[in-house]
């Protein structure tokens, strides 16, 4: 990789890297923050989480930013990278008492430029639905804490939905809760209604319908973290007890599960064709996973502590069609939410049977008239109320995938995931699977064909398995050159790794395997972990050296605290430390980099 100019010593804050396709550039005036800044003790506090929603009202900053610092909750205009923050202005500002907002969504469904629905969660269980514009909207669920008594770890809008949402919580459990029904007054008495390997779904026994509508028990820790695929169908969990487990959310049914190497699962994120899934947790790595194969891709190595959140940036990964490959534009990207009408809405046990939603002849009908192909690198717009096709007969896929993590090193590390990594079979060595330096001009395996699934739909026939060594097709020598171009799987020409001070922790990869082989032994909890070593050496949880092992394309330390948040947008990258700072960073081309090379 080129030398960046960042200047400082190794263990300095970096306010610009490089990367391929250029500078990115730290914008002190785009910082957020408290208004009045504080000396930082916050270590107990919740992470610091970022939400972003834009109201289209026609000006220049159509953006809305929140962000929870402590017991505190801000909500302001987004100004980007070419206007100052303006930190005395709010658009809306909360201090809550006797718990601490933990997370928080916006509804883009129902979003105008006079009111957007916000929802948050908090330490003690709570969840509040406002309104930061209008401030007449405020009701709480789970007030009384009957419901669940531990903190809220996620939070989101059920896609295209305008009145339900799912929360996780520390408990290991999830509940779906309908905004216009009430909690009730005493603790919900529930009824099984689905239960499946490592999960349970129950239903409220209730006359009346109110909340929560279902009750998922997943796993045997803690849920940290929730996302749906981009076509909605499809549920990605992250578990305390090391598993990822993905759901068919319509039918409940469990549809493919990993392993982390080590640990717990923090965060998840899906790859912006519904393909792959990446994780990141306590073994300090992040994981890809193949939605269509059912097996880890790679893994990367380059945090020195736990990763708290991953993310896909759709805005640098590339993308082929029948012609030619180019990264995606905004003019590629569509943004609007996608009408999934096929949700679970009934809840109560006199009306399940007759929704004909969850797992019922309707849904699969409904379910065969979408693909959730991507097009133009966008999320399919995909109406199940409507019987006409708008889907365009070009074939669209993605060679080259971008995506981000953020740690409790303080570090932001950038990633890039290549046909040539996702087509290594399992059981190859990672010494085989280690590309020439692309940096250097060294010599790069050319790619002779494409993953069996590149044309395939994003999201059907996931419960067949596909077979990695399947039938393939040949593409031009004009897409190979591009997409081995940009290939960043190589230990050589990332020496300095090597160099990293010890781990936080004291914890080497190295010696985990044996380390898990003891807790097995000693600890009072054998019968999970007895599960869980079923899984080591399989497609779900593979050894170390069995799967290709990413270098970071950038690992730079980027705050002195712990990160909790990075978002990728058009114009930046956002992220944000527990210290309650939210940096934006400018994509290149974006500002006038002021003399920085």
């Amino acid at each position: 990789m080129a030398a960046q100019s960042e200047g400082g010593g190794k263990d300095d804050i970096k306010t610009h890297f490089g990367t391929r396709e250029g500078l990115y550039k730290l914008m002190p005036l785009s910082e957020y923050s408290k208004p009045t800044r504080v000396a930082y003790n916050g270590q107990a506090n919740p992470p610091v989480k970022v939400s972003f929603v834009n109201v289209d009202d026609g000006s220049s900053s159509p953006d809305r930013l929140c962000f929870n610092v402590g017991r505190e909750l801000y909500v302001y205009v987004y100004k980007g990278v070419r206007k100052a923050a303006d930190l005395t202005k709010p658009v809306d500002k909360r201090i809550y008492k006797g718990t601490l907002p933990t997370c928080h969504d916006f509804n883009a469904a129902t979003v105008s430029p006079d009111s957007v629905l916000l929802l948050v969660g908090f330490t003690a269980g709570q969840v509040q639905l406002i309104d930061p514009i209008k401030k007449e909207i405020c009701k709480l669920y789970n007030e009384e804490r009957l419901i669940d008594k531990t903190k809220v770890t996620c939070i989101k809008w059920i896609p295209g939905s305008h009145n339900q949402f799912l929360v996780s919580h520390g408990s290991g459990q999830m509940y779906v809760y309908n905004e216009e029904l009430p909690c009730g007054q005493t603790p919900p008495n529930y009824q099984p209604f689905k239960q499946g390997e490592g999960f349970s779904i129950f239903t409220c026994k209730t006359k009346s319908t109110r909340n929560p509508l279902y009750r998922w028990v997943i796993g045997t820790g803690a849920i940290n973290e929730f996302a749906f695929s981009p076509c909605s169908r499809y549920l990605a969990v992250a578990g305390q007890d090391g598993h990822l487990r993905v759901f068919n959310y319509n039918s409940m049914e469990l549809v493919g599960t990993m392993k982390s190497y080590f640990g717990g699962l923090l965060c998840v994120c899906w790859s912006p064709d519904g393909k792959y899934i990446v994780t990141g947790g306590e073994d300090d790595l992040v994981t890809v996973w193949s939605f269509h194969e059912k097996r880890v891709v790679c893994r990367g190595h380059g945090h020195k502590s736990w990763v708290n959140v991953v993310s896909f940036d759709i805005h640098t990964c590339l993308v082929c069609d029948d012609e030619n490959c180019e990264f995606i534009s905004k003019d590629s990207v569509d943004t609007s939410p996608s009408l999934h009408n096929n949700i679970p809405l009934q809840a109560n046990a006199n009306h399940v049977s007759s929704g004909d939603s969850v797992g019922s002849s309707g849904v699969k009908n409904r379910e065969s008239q979408s693909d959730c192909v991507q097009l133009n690198g966008s999320h399919a717009n995909t109406n199940h109320n409507s019987t006409s096709d708008t889907r365009t007969s070009t074939t669209v896929h993605y060679t080259t995938y971008r995506f981000g993590s953020v740690g409790q090193d303080t570090e932001l590390c950038l990633w890039e995931l290549t046909e040539d990594i996702v087509r290594q079979p399992l059981n190859k060595t990672r010494t085989s699977t280690s590309l020439g330096s692309h940096a250097s001009g060294g010599a790069v395996p050319r790619s002779n064909s494409l993953p069996n699934n590149s044309s395939k739909s994003n999201c059907v026939g996931n419960d067949v398995g596909f077979q990695a060594d399947g039938p393939t097709h040949s593409v031009p020598n004009t897409v190979v050159g591009t997409t081995t171009k940009f290939a960043t799987l190589s230990v050589a020409d990332r020496k300095e790794s090597q160099d990293k001070k010890e781990h936080k922790r004291n914890f080497s990869l190295a010696s985990r395997n044996s380390d898990r082989m003891g807790l097995l032994s000693k600890s009072n909890h054998i019968k999970p972990l007895d599960d869980s070593m079923k899984l080591y050496g399989t497609p779900a949880c593979p050894r170390l050296e069995e799967v290709p092992i990413l270098e970071a394309l950038v690992c730079k330390k980027v705050a002195h605290e712990r990160l909790t948040s990075i978002v990728f947008r058009e114009e930046c990258i956002v992220t944000a430390c527990q210290e309650g700072l939210v940096y934006t960073w400018a994509r290149p081309g974006s500002i006038v980099h002021d003399g920085i090379d």
